[in-house]
């Protein structure tokens, strides 16, 4: 994965107008609209408060709909479920009973306060959205931490048990989506538990196939927009490393300043800046588009613009024990499972101090670094080749993580390219008529029609843009 995250995710209220977290039994009632006397029994508290191990934290009610924060006990190892539990953590967005579910595996931590947000998928479809915090991000760690059952397959298993558990609540329609890391979580979800869900949207998920075969983003890099552009990317980072002994000089000085080391991730304020310098062409392609190439310093810059344009391309302070802390867990996934991109840096040679710098096991503790093991990612690419249906691809023209791609099978699955669209493509930024091509195999997926999702696609909830943040993969 790039070496950003790159190397590159409700107590019962009263059924009044709620707008806080208020706890309530599951059985809680209000009075009647037309009979202050009668009353009238809320389902969906009751049905969720029958799930074993799930715990309604919160309930509010953003645009007229129902937002829980949930927590569901998990085994830390699911061969092995003597082996203790962890609380994980997700949220419900709920419409209607009759609605499609929207799975969303964003594939890190959910936020720490998390608001009631829908996917492409969820606002096209109107329907309800389970969001799933994965597992060692965020609260929904197990502890004491035992980082071999971080894996795929582990994840898979604690997604399957929640869509298990919901479909004590919901029966229709299932849709599984996330974007990058969780485009990939979405993956492999399908792979171990191909009969949970009825349709997968991946939007920009890496395949790293084969780890140390990244020829595909090397040819990225060497055509991707015009030439004049590429040049101007390759100088700005030959220009920096040239004045590494000034611009490493004024990050430490910053860092010192704002209280960022090293010592557990990067080691030292060079390297922590080399790393940076590396990522900041990945990081521009990832998130800017060809119209920006004119921002970007030439060859004849100022230090301070050189270093000002980094800072904001790509952010020294990411590469701190601080910066990389909430993405450990990411790391250990690509060191182990997952795989980086590895680039060559030809353009580079006789600058660079550190080889092999740019993998996740630079910049994570020594005690979790690891070595790759190839057949998972083998495995999945595979049965996604042969076996897999029902999934639909999406990837930007001007993504470097797109550049190795998934190929999905010929049983009812799909892959579309935005054109021109980075690591934010989706449906809305294809053309015309594959849009809508997409769009209706969505459709034909959840069960729903056009008319019956835009009705119940009313509520005023803002859309996700499916990205933890800009930093991930």
């Amino acid at each position: 994965m790039s070496t950003r995250t790159r190397l590159l995710p409700a107590a019962v209220a009263l059924a009044l107008c709620v707008t806080g977290a208020v706890s309530a039994p599951a059985s809680a009632t209000v009075p009647s609209a037309t009979a202050v006397s009668s009353t009238v029994t809320d389902p969906l508290p009751a049905k969720l408060a029958a799930i074993p191990g799930l715990t309604v934290v919160s309930e509010t009610q953003p645009g007229g709909l129902r937002f829980f924060v949930l927590t569901l006990t998990q085994p830390v190892d699911h061969r092995r479920p003597h082996r203790g539990t962890y609380q994980q953590r997700l949220t419900l967005l709920h419409r209607s009973d009759d609605a499609p579910v929207v799975l969303y595996t964003g594939g890190y931590g959910l936020p720490v306060n998390p608001a009631a947000s829908q996917t492409e998928p969820t606002r096209l479809l109107g329907a309800n959205q389970v969001s799933v915090e994965h597992r060692f991000f965020r609260s929904s760690r197990p502890d004491p931490a035992d980082w071999g059952t971080l894996d795929i397959w582990q994840e898979a298993s604690d997604e399957h048990r929640i869509v298990q558990a919901l479909k004590t609540v919901y029966g229709g329609k299932w849709i599984q989506t996330g974007a990058s890391k969780g485009g990939m979580t979405s993956v492999y979800h399908r792979r171990f538990y191909p009969g949970d869900v009825d349709g997968v949207v991946a939007y920009v998920a890496p395949n790293d196939r084969v780890n140390p075969a990244d020829h595909a983003y090397d040819a990225f890099f060497a055509n991707v927009a015009d030439a004049s552009c590429r040049a101007k990317l390759d100088d700005v980072q030959k220009e920096a490393l040239k004045r590494r002994d000034r611009l490493v000089a004024r990050w430490e000085a910053e860092a010192a300043r704002d209280g960022y080391t090293f010592a557990q991730s990067l080691g030292t304020a060079d390297r922590s800046f080399e790393m940076t310098v590396l990522d900041a062409v990945w990081a521009f392609w990832q998130y800017s588009d060809a119209s920006q190439c004119a921002d970007v310093p030439p060859a004849t810059a100022t230090d301070d613009e050189i270093y000002d344009w980094i800072d904001t391309v790509a952010g020294f302070s990411f590469y701190t024990d601080q910066g990389i802390a909430y993405y450990v867990p990411y790391y250990y996934q690509a060191a182990t499972q997952l795989g980086w991109p590895t680039l060559k840096f030809r353009h580079l040679r006789g600058l660079t101090r550190y080889p092999g710098l740019y993998q996740p096991n630079s910049v994570i503790p020594a005690e979790l670094r690891s070595w790759h093991d190839p057949v998972p990612m083998l495995d999945v690419d595979h049965w996604v080749r042969k076996q897999s249906s029902r999934m639909m691809f999406v990837y930007g023209e001007n993504d470097p993580w797109s550049a190795e791609r998934f190929t999905p099978s010929r049983h009812d699955s799909y892959l579309y390219v935005a054109p021109g669209a980075n690591h934010g493509a989706n449906i809305s930024r294809l053309p015309e008529a594959e849009r809508q091509a997409a769009t209706a195999t969505l459709f034909r997926w959840a069960g729903v029609s056009g008319a019956q999702a835009a009705q119940r696609s009313a509520a005023a909830i803002p859309d996700d843009d499916m990205l933890p943040d800009r930093r991930t993969r």
